[in-house]
Formats: C-alpha cells, sequence, structure tokens
C-alpha cells in the first residue's frame, strides 16, 4: 500500500487527533459552507475540497468509525515504516487491516459505500451504492439532488440522504418474493421484495439511507431490481414470453404439446398449420400484478427441423416432398424492385 493512499482526516478539519465530538463538528461546519458547491458555483477545486471534509466529518464523528479510522493509521504508519510482512500479521486488537488493497477500499466499506475495485477484498455479495441527496433550502443552500456523489449538509434541518443499491433476483424469487439480507456498513438489515418485482423498478427502505451527521437525520434507501437470465422466460411487462420448438408435422397437422409455466406444466393444443414465430396466449400464467391476478404468458413456437434423420424418416420426407402441392413462396413470384 502506498504511503500517499492514506488521508489524514485530522488535518483536513484542522483539527488534532484528541479532539472532542464538538470541536470536530465546528470545524466541519466552518468548512463545509466555505467550500459549498452553492458558494463556489463551477469551481472543481472546491468541490473536491467539500468532498474530502465531507468525508473527514463522516468518519471523525461517528465514535466506532473513529476507532477504526484511527487503527487503520496505525497499520499503515507501520506498513510504511517497513513492518515485517508488509503489515500482515499487525495486532489490531483482532482487526485484519491487510485484507484492504488501499486505503479507499477501507474506507468505501467503512462507510457503506462498497465502492471498491471488483474482486477486491470483502467485495463478494456486497451491493455497490451511489448516493444523493434532496434537500430544501432553509440556509440558501441545497438544491435538488446532489450531483457530486457526496453529502450536502450545507443544507440544514431539511436535507436529507438517500442511498441506492442493485438487488439482483432471480426470476423465482422475485416472482414469489423473498426476504434478502444487506450488509451496511456497521448494520445488517432484512429487506422483503414483495412478489411481482420487475426489472428498473425501485423499491423504497424508509429510513435505511446515509446519516446526515448535521442534523442526524437519516434517508432511505432505494433498491433498484435487477434480473438474473432465465434459460426459459423473459418477462415483458406483465407478461412472460417464452419460446418452444415444435417439429414440422406438428406444425402442419396440429399438435398437443406441454409447456412449462411459473405453475408448472400445463398442456397446449397447437392448432393444425401454424407459422414459425406465431405465439398463443396462455392467460392468467404470467407475471403477478400489484394489485391481485396474474398476467398472461405467451408462447412463441419455432418449428425445428430434425438434424437427424432415420432411414425411414427420409424415406417419408421425400415422398412428402414429391405429392406435395404447397408451395410458400409462389407470392415471390410478383416481387420486384
Amino acid at each position: 500500500m502506498a504511503a500517499t493512499d492514506f488521508k489524514d482526516y485530522y488535518s483536513l478539519l484542522g483539527v488534532s487527533k484528541t479532539a472532542s465530538p464538538d470541536e470536530i463538528k465546528q470545524a466541519f461546519r466552518k468548512l463545509a459552507r466555505k467550500f459549498h458547491p452553492d458558494v463556489n458555483p463551477g469551481n472543481k477545486q472546491a468541490e473536491a475540497r467539500f468532498k474530502e471534509v465531507n468525508e473527514a466529518y463522516e468518519v471523525l464523528s461517528d465514535p466506532d468509525k473513529r476507532k477504526k479510522y484511527d487503527q487503520f493509521g496505525q497499520y499503515w504508519k507501520q506498513v510504511g515504516e517497513g513492518f515485517p510482512g508488509g503489515g500482515a500479521g499487525v495486532d489490531m486488537n483482532g482487526f485484519d487491516f491487510s485484507q484492504y488493497g488501499s486505503f479507499d477500499e477501507f474506507i468505501n466499506e467503512l462507510l457503506g459505500r462498497f465502492g471498491g475495485a471488483p474482486g477486491g477484498p470483502r467485495a463478494a455479495g456486497r451491493q455497490n451504492y451511489s448516493y444523493r441527496t434532496s434537500t430544501g433550502r432553509p440556509n440558501g443552500f441545497g438544491g435538488g439532488f446532489n450531483d457530486f456523489g457526496f453529502q450536502d449538509f450545507g443544507a440544514g434541518a431539511g436535507a436529507s440522504q438517500d442511498a441506492e443499491a442493485t438487488i439482483t433476483l432471480t426470476f423465482a424469487e422475485a416472482f414469489a418474493g423473498v426476504q434478502k439480507r444487506f450488509s451496511l456498513g456497521n448494520e445488517t438489515i432484512d429487506v422483503r421484495i414483495p412478489p411481482g418485482a420487475k426489472p428498473g423498478s425501485r423499491l423504497r427502505v424508509r429510513g435505511k439511507g446515509q446519516i446526515n451527521p448535521m442534523t442526524q437525520q437519516r434517508g432511505d434507501l432505494y433498491l433498484k431490481v435487477e434480473f438474473q437470465p432465465h434459460s426459459f422466460f423473459q418477462i415483458e411487462g406483465d407478461n412472460l414470453v417464452c419460446e418452444v420448438p415444435i417439429t414440422p408435422d406438428e406444425a402442419t397437422l396440429g399438435a398437443s404439446i406441454d409447456v412449462p409455466t411459473p405453475d408448472g406444466s400445463v398442456n397446449v393444443k397447437l392448432p393444425a398449420g401454424v407459422r414459425s414465430g406465431q405465439s398463443l396466449r396462455l392467460r392468467g400464467k404470467g407475471w403477478p400484478l400489484p394489485k391481485g391476478g396474474r398476467g398472461d404468458q405467451m408462447v412463441k413456437v419455432a418449428i425445428a427441423p430434425p438434424k437427424d434423420l432415420s432411414p425411414e424418416e427420409r424415406e417419408y420426407y421425400e415422398k412428402i416432398r414429391a405429392i406435395r402441392t404447397y408451395n410458400p413462396r409462389s407470392h415471390l413470384q410478383q416481387v420486384k424492385l
């Protein structure tokens, strides 16, 4: 880990390492107002400074986070001084900081952002979070959603801190509903996903967003739903869509075939002369609706000619070709540019 990875939050706020919570808060408020983006429109340096100050306060204002940050600082210092083994084995009250590849990975997890490098330490099973704030203007600050990706604490009592996460569900979980467990920093929450969630929909979990250090008010957590691909089903609106292969003789003569549905296999009658690409509707077999009931399941048929024919099958197909009177391309004779 490079020595430049570590950020000295005490220096950023201009306080000592023994500063009291009130001293830290007072220093933060002064700097937050000075570098707030609304006070410095278009000033990228002020934006970056505001972000650093905000991050520093979020860590140092929380006793548990401050303790872990101080322990990490000791670990980083020993690594920088060439501690044997690159820091592995440094005893920090039973906490292993060597699992983090960088200071950013440590801070992202400490703040519940989980935005470290893909596949990095402690990344498995975590969700990626992006943050935004919705503010009023009691102090002349704020102005809608914050595009900087960090907290907007200049808005005073009207500020809230919402968090967003992506949750990936299987078709079965989304169809029937499921309870999922999330790790938000040091907090673990259980979230109940109701039946019928759809890709792209957003679920609101009240009071589980980020905490505004100025007001101690907590925003909401918004979960954006994504689906794992299914080998057979797709979802379009309130309907399930699937494709079922049929043989040429089934398409010509009609047939009864079994089709999978969320409720199990059902028997479907194919009309004689059904075309490849034609869809059959299974009413009430689709996706759960918010007000009860179900959408439909659309069964698209695809004529699948056999690849390997037995001698007898080939003989009969050749006989059919010899006596066939139907020409599906007869209308193409009149086609011209």
